[in-house]
């Protein structure tokens, strides 16, 4: 990966739906060149995905909370049984493997406290191998992005 690589994710990160003109005239290249580097990085898995990013609250998800998830069993079956239900809930999104206290952390939004309550008792507790569930509710947001230091 190069300096013309780079400034094509930089730029990609911040405005996905540039085109492919603008992205080559901000980062030096012509546009041709330029098309192929960003080929090669969506086809070397560089580039994911481009997505629209919503605000949660304006769609009806105010509640944002974080939980901590301890498993009983660590055996295989029970962690793909766990991770594949947790990719089954959208209120879910984000989820990760940890190191230390918490065998999982996740990102869960909610329309309300009852609401993530209910979703606690209903489905978080039932998820294969959850032996407890520590949860908090964020206050305030205070950085979100999905931008890497290219």
């Amino acid at each position: 990966m190069d300096n013309y690589d780079r400034a094509i994710l930089r730029h990609i990160q911040s405005e996905p739906d540039l085109t492919t003109a603008d992205l080559a005239a901000r980062v030096g290249l012509s546009q041709t060149p330029c098309w192929r580097r960003l080929k090669t990085l969506e086809t070397t898995g560089v580039i994911l995905g481009r997505a629209v990013l919503l605000d949660p609250a304006k769609v009806g998800y105010p509640v944002s909370v974080i939980a901590h998830v301890r498993i009983a069993g660590h055996d295989e079956v029970t962690l793909e049984g766990f991770e594949t239900q947790v990719c089954a809930h959208p209120e879910i999104v984000e989820c990760f493997s940890m190191s230390g206290d918490s065998d999982y952390l996740m990102r869960i939004v909610a329309r309300s406290i009852e609401d993530y309550e209910r979703f606690l008792k209903k489905v978080l507790l039932h998820l294969p191998g959850v032996s407890a569930v520590n949860s908090s509710f964020a206050l305030k947001q205070v950085k979100a992005t999905t931008d890497l230091p290219v």
